[in-house]
This record gives C-alpha cells, sequence and structure tokens, in this order.
C-alpha cells in the first residue's frame, strides 16, 4: 500500500490560542492527534508533548524496526510510547503550578502494510471513507458516550447536550493510561479522518462525509473542513489529518500519467 497524508490546525473563531497538535511521519507512515486542556496555555504544552514525544520516540522504532515488525510489536510499541509520554505530561504537571491539571487526548495510527493499528485516548475521533460510506471506527471517551450507551440520552438529546467536552480519559492526568487500540484492514481508495471535537462538534457526520466523498486533493478537503467548522460556528480549535490509502500499481500508474508514459 501506498498512503499520502496532510495535517491542518485552526484556532477557530471563539479562542485566541491553540490547544490542538497535530504531527505526522511519511517515512513510517505514522499520524499523532491531540486536543489539550488545562489552564494558563497548559493544553498547547500537553498537546504539543503528546504529539511530538510520540512522533518522535515512535517514529525511531519504526524506522529501526521496519518492515519486519509483527502486528503485536507494534502494538506494543505504541503502548509503551504512549506510557511513556503520559508519564511526561504527568511529571511537567506535577513540577509546574502553571502546567498543574493540564491533560490530552490522543490518536495514534500506525499505517503498515494492509492494516492501521490505531490507538485513542479521550473523544478525538477517525473516521473512515469507503466507497460513499463514512463510519467512526473510534468511540468516544467521554461522558455523553456513556449516557448513550446507557440509553439515558437519544442521539438528538445528546446532539443538545451541554456535557459533550467531558472526557473520562485523557492523557497527563493520572500514573496510568487506558489506550483503547484496535486494528484495521485497508483498502485502496481508503480516506482517513483524524480530528479533533472541535471539528466533530461543529460538523455531523453528513457533512464530513459530504466532502469526503469528493475525493479531492487532501489540501482541498483539509481546508474544506475547517473553513465548515468555522463557518458552523468554529466554537473550539479544529484539528484534522488526512490519510488516502492506494496501491502501490496505483501509484504507479499516477506517477506514469504524470510523465507522460
Amino acid at each position: 500500500m501506498h498512503y499520502t497524508f496532510f495535517a491542518q490546525t485552526d484556532p477557530g473563531r471563539s479562542r485566541s490560542n491553540n490547544e490542538d497538535a497535530v504531527v505526522f511521519d511519511e517515512g513510517t507512515h505514522l499520524g499523532v492527534l491531540a486536543d489539550g486542556m488545562g489552564g494558563y496555555n497548559a493544553g498547547e504544552v500537553a498537546s504539543g508533548m503528546a504529539t511530538e514525544f510520540i512522533r518522535s520516540e515512535l517514529s525511531a522504532w519504526l524506522s529501526e524496526a521496519g518492515a519486519q515488525a509483527d502486528k503485536l510489536q507494534m502494538r506494543q510499541a505504541i503502548e509503551m510510547c504512549v506510557d511513556n509520554a503520559n508519564a511526561a505530561i504527568l511529571d511537567a504537571a506535577n513540577t509546574n503550578a502553571h502546567y498543574s491539571g493540564m491533560g490530552t487526548t490522543l490518536v495514534v495510527g500506525v499505517f503498515h502494510g494492509d492494516r492501521l493499528i490505531l490507538g485513542h485516548v479521550g473523544d478525538s475521533r477517525c473516521y473512515r471513507l469507503r466507497g460513499d460510506t463514512l463510519t467512526q471506527i473510534t468511540r468516544d471517551h467521554s461522558l455523553l458516550q456513556e449516557q448513550l450507551d446507557a440509553g439515558l440520552l437519544t442521539a438528538e438529546e445528546a446532539a443538545l447536550s451541554p456535557h459533550k467536552n467531558l472526557v473520562t480519559r485523557a492523557l497527563g492526568v493520572e500514573a496510568g493510561v487506558m489506550l483503547e487500540l484496535n486494528e484495521h484492514l485497508l483498502e485502496p481508495d481508503d480516506i482517513y479522518l483524524m480530528c479533533s471535537d472541535g471539528l466533530s462538534d461543529m460538523m455531523n457526520d453528513a457533512q464530513i462525509a459530504t466532502t469526503l466523498r469528493q475525493r479531492a486533493a487532501l489540501s482541498v478537503m483539509a481546508n474544506h473542513l475547517v473553513a465548515q467548522a468555522n463557518d458552523n460556528g468554529g466554537r473550539d480549535n479544529i484539528a484534522v489529518l488526512l490519510t488516502r490509502v492506494a496501491s502501490k500499481s496505483e501509484k504507479r500508474g499516477l506517477i506514469s500519467r504524470w510523465l507522460g508514459k
């Protein structure tokens, strides 16, 4: 498989600072997105630490392990890097009064062969567009999701709930972090969207699907998603990371067309 990436963040229309962070490493097919929380701009610190720490450690391990790494080793490496990032954020929060109480959500994905190994903590999400069908492939770790699961709220009531942003898991708040880790089979022409709740709270799934179904350049679709989230209110920071999957034969065909062969 061949993968292309594009990332974008935006402060939105209600906030002057940006507590969302997103990075990717094209060489190791790694993407990381985080949405920070905490006063004194500590949310920016937490999300920045999470994304850079995991990108640095995990991309180094992936470069060393290469294609020889099996799925179990990959999962263990992701878990270890997330645990280390959690400990680093918690230590910073405990030793600097300005960072007290900071934390961050997380989505981390490694595209490896025909699989996506995907971990998440909190309510930042990952969606997959396959054909014309958009599927949310992460499940929010939030009070709202727990209420939905328990049948205490309908989907319509949840959309109007004042408790949308109360997460039940985050990096940097406890000594242990509960990373949910799953594996997904990739297919050529899949598009994957990692995003913070600044996007998913401002756009419903139908609106997101409409943009991704255009199958335009990733930069064009990312710009459109951010613009529409802002047009719909832009009440929070917005982060998106788009990944397109293609077979290697498709990649070679594109290069041949570009070269006129």
